[in-house]
């Protein structure tokens, strides 16, 4: 149902997002934020000490796991969770990256032979890896299936689950044409008071700053905070470098907004792979 080519561009803009948030994802104090060793218009080091020896062009742990969802899934006609949780353990076992506490609690559940393991952490960062299961999702209710899937198998919490359907249906409304903000309003009134007050946050926002508002949402790990800064991004922005640049300047879980408005971002059907910087494309790994 899906046009390959474009969810493989989805894909390839993800982890290009996680790739340029690599600099300084993690970096909370404002003072570093400002005075950080960081060239904002290019692909960089990691600064944080939680990823260290993680140079210019690799990817932070959401994109690497991001990488293994596609890899798991090339060869796929659909999403089988029980499959991935054991292809997924394989490749984190051996891992040399950053294991957050999602993965840990979800290894120990696993190794506790929970039936569904998957950890209950609320980090938005897992709803910014979903774009490779519409490889594998032939109507909008299979991918939504898939989402849930996906997530509950490391992030089996309400806040997760409520959360990535709501992105999900907004990534299929903009694939199928709407403007970003139509398709945000239009899908207000099927969710929650909580989601109600995300999104109003969020847009309310769009004429603000973008390190301000980011700091007041809060620029932690978790849904809340996380969820109006994607917002916000959104519907401010019609430009990806400057919506990352800006959204990295911010610091703290950037890449988690990054990735998951980057997929929603180029769904669109004017946003190429080749208005993103050239030298962004410059990743250790990629899909092409």
């Amino acid at each position: 149902m899906f046009d390959e080519k474009k969810v493989k561009d989805l894909v390839l803009s993800s982890l290009v997002a996680d790739a340029y948030s690599l600099g300084a994802h993690w970096i909370y104090d404002e003072k570093q934020l400002e005075s950080l060793d960081i060239n904002w218009q290019e692909l960089n080091d990691a600064k944080s000490i939680w990823h260290k020896d993680k140079v210019a062009g690799d990817f932070t742990h959401y994109g690497d796991q991001t990488l293994w969802l596609y890899q798991f899934l090339e060869d796929k006609e659909s999403f089988n969770a029980s499959e991935y949780i054991k292809f997924w353990k394989n490749k984190i076992e051996i891992y040399n990256g950053y294991i957050d506490g999602a993965t840990r609690d979800t290894l120990e559940n696993i190794k506790n032979k929970i039936s569904l393991p998957g950890s209950s952490s609320s980090d938005l960062s897992i709803i910014g890896r979903i774009a490779p299961l519409l490889l594998v999702s032939n109507t909008k209710e299979e991918f939504l299936e898939n989402v849930e899937k996906f997530v509950t198998c490391t992030h089996n919490s309400s806040e997760a689950i409520v959360a990535s359907e709501f992105f999900a249906s907004l990534l299929l409304e903009v694939l199928s044409g709407k403007g970003i903000e139509e398709a945000i309003l239009g899908l207000k009134e099927s969710f929650d008071t909580k989601i109600q007050a995300y999104i109003f946050s969020g847009i309310a926002s769009k004429t603000d700053d973008t390190f301000d508002s980011i700091r007041g949402f809060g620029p932690a790990c978790g849904i809340e905070g996380g969820f109006e800064g994607v917002i916000h991004l959104l519907c401010k922005y019609d430009n990806f470098k400057d919506m990352l640049i800006c959204n990295a300047r911010a610091g703290g879980d950037s890449s988690a907004r990054a990735m998951l408005a980057t997929i929603i971002f180029m769904a669109q059907e004017n946003k190429k792979i080749s208005q993103i910087p050239p030298s962004w494309l410059n990743m250790k790994a990629t899909i092409i």
